[in-house]
């Protein structure tokens, strides 16, 4: 097994989820970035979707209990296995006792532990990822959590060293589909969505992303019966400003859906951190101007 002996601001268990349970009102939960999670498990031959350790902002410390193979990818931070420095997106050999260190990485937000053999903790609906929104899966990761370790599969590490591009710097630019509530809102609300920069705000989690920046007025005030949400939804309460929903969103939501955020990039969207500028660009084969066309006939239809 590992033991934990410091979390930093949140460490969580956390696979690719557990899909097919928003009937029962359960959300897929999992990874936030899920792209990083399959590439720390590939680097030490785990299967793709393998339990892992999710840490937001570093400061994880771990010890080893009997000599494992890990790896840890996602946000750069910078490793320390006992007093040796060690890269990112690479396989480390850990001896028994030895201490692994994250510290704070300079860019991104969540970075990804993988140990061969998967984090072996019991799993609920057929997932071992933590919901911080409905409280299922394992608790929380905390100090002097002891985390057993599966297994080894029958693979082996094919390389030693995985090149990942750094996320460009400047604004983070995210496609989006318009709809299905896009007719909702004024036409100078999806100008500005897609004309002007938003900021990630500090009161963000793995639930969703808040997003500071111009208000998203609307043509329609009505109540809205509650609907089904996805991944990426980019849901617009009443105070006019979005909120981008992530891993743990709710299934469920009674404020319209303005846009949709590619599933392909919702995991760049996860590596977000507070005071991020993002910007959204519309994609599909009516882009901007044909949703500004569906909200003006909308409008024309209910005159």
């Amino acid at each position: 097994m590992i033991e934990v002996e410091r979390t930093g601001p949140l460490t969580t268990v956390q696979d690719l989820g557990r899909p097919g349970h928003g009937g029962i009102g359960v959300s897929p939960s999992g990874a936030a970035d899920r792209g990083s999670l399959q590439l720390a498990n590939r680097l030490v031959g785990n299967d793709p979707g393998a339990a892992a350790l999710e840490v937001t902002f570093g400061g994880l410390r771990v010890r080893a209990h009997r000599d494992c193979t890990l790896a840890i990818t996602g946000a750069p931070c910078p490793i320390d296995v006992d007093g040796r420095a060690e890269p990112v997106n690479a396989v480390l050999r850990v001896r028994a006792g030895e201490r692994v260190e994250l510290g704070t990485p300079p860019s991104g937000l969540r970075s990804y532990l993988a140990v061969r053999g998967g984090i072996a903790v019991e799993p609920v609906l057929g997932s071992r990822s933590t919901d911080v929104l409905s409280g299922l899966g394992p608790e929380q990761v905390g100090a002097g959590t002891r985390l057993p370790v599966g297994p080894p599969p029958r693979r082996f590490p094919q390389v030693d060293l995985a090149p990942v591009a750094a996320e460009p710097a400047g604004d983070l630019v995210l496609p989006v589909v318009l709809g299905p509530r896009a007719d909702w809102f004024a036409e100078a609300a999806i100008s500005a969505l897609l004309g002007e920069p938003f900021e990630v705000s500090a009161d963000s989690n793995r639930v969703g992303m808040r997003l500071d920046g111009p208000e998203l007025p609307r043509v329609r005030t009505e109540e809205l019966p509650s609907e089904g949400m996805v991944l990426g939804s980019l849901q617009v309460p009443p105070s006019g400003r979005p909120t981008l929903f992530l891993a743990d969103h709710p299934v469920t939501g009674g404020y319209p859906v303005i846009a949709v955020v590619c599933a392909s990039d919702v995991d760049r969207a996860a590596q977000a951190r507070p005071g991020r500028r993002i910007r959204f660009r519309a994609v599909g084969p009516r882009g901007a101007a044909g949703a500004r066309e569906s909200a003006a006939s909308s409008r024309e239809d209910r005159a």
